[in-house]
């Protein structure tokens, strides 16, 4: 059993709000913006080669006696030479960005699981909270941001790589004493690799410049789904469209996402006031048109 001891009250459904995984804004700087497409096959090319000449401590994962592991990246030299490196063990997904003139952009969000969480059927969606821990660095092993101890991050309010590599990465077990001690257990931990148009792009923060492909090593203790309206759908029950992707679907096209939207068709009606009034557990139809009514604005 892997553990970490935490103080902290059993309020779950307590969320930190923040917008750039703990970073200073004061220090951004005014830059020319790259073109999209070009800039992420750019940064592919930087974290690909980096994937081919660096590893990181997979044996301690594989053994039972170091309780609690954390990760630990370092280049394919001299006794790691013989290492499998992390271009072999890296999955990605592919995550769409619209450029200025509204056309999408794909990007590849590169993610490792060094240990998968037990609570697998709880991993957070791109909209959940999340309570982890985590370390950010660039490429050439400059840390630029770590939360020792863990926070709550809203997945809706952080920058996308983050949220969309987070979700991959389940919690796990916990239990608190009668002093307030929450014990973790078995949780997810492990690494994300992203390009910068999934991160600040060509706004530098402080101690990430423009143009920075990120690193993020993360712990995830535990998750907390979320209904950003409180209309009394889950956020992520409002991807309409069943792509994954809650934040492009906007019924009314008012420019607001369903999900953080009190009036999803723009009727004036409050969604909770629309979603289930018989109270069977199904959206109405009063028409029968098989339009729910809290997308019907009709």
């Amino acid at each position: 059993m892997k553990f970490a001891k935490i103080f902290f009250p059993l309020l779950l459904a307590f969320t930190l709000f923040v917008t750039a995984c703990g970073s200073d804004n004061d220090e951004e700087e005014t830059v020319e913006l790259n073109d999209l497409f070009e800039q992420s096959q750019t940064d592919d090319e930087l974290i690909n080669e980096y994937l081919q000449t660096h590893t990181y401590n997979y044996e301690d994962f594989l053994d039972q006696s170091i309780e609690e592991p954390s990760i630990s990246i370092d280049t394919l030299a001299g006794n790691n030479a013989a290492k499998t490196p992390l271009s072999d063990l890296v999955a990605f997904t592919e995550v769409d960005v619209t450029n200025s003139e509204g056309e999408e952009v794909s990007h590849k969000l590169y993610y490792l699981v060094a240990r998968q969480g037990v609570r697998v059927e709880d991993r957070a969606t791109v909209v959940d909270s999340v309570y982890l821990s985590y370390r950010g660095s660039l490429l050439d092993g400059t840390e630029f941001d770590e939360s020792i101890f863990p926070i709550w991050f809203d997945n809706a309010n952080v920058i996308r790589g983050f949220s969309y590599g987070a979700q991959f990465f389940a919690p796990g077990n916990f239990t608190q004493s009668s002093n307030g001690l929450i014990d973790f257990s078995d949780f997810g931990q492990g690494l994300i690799f992203m390009p910068s148009g999934l991160g600040y792009f060509g706004n530098s923060q402080l101690n990430i410049p423009a143009y920075s492909p990120l690193i993020f090593s993360l712990k995830v203790y535990t998750t907390n789904q979320a209904d950003h309206d409180a209309d009394g759908i889950l956020s992520f029950h409002e991807d309409v469209d069943g792509d994954g992707n809650p934040y492009n679907d906007d019924t009314d096209e008012d420019g607001i996402a369903n999900f953080v939207d009190a009036d999803d068709d723009g009727d004036g009606i409050f969604t909770v006031n629309e979603y289930d009034q018989d109270g069977d557990g199904n959206p109405d139809d009063t028409d029968g048109d098989g339009i729910p009514d809290y997308l019907d604005n009709e």
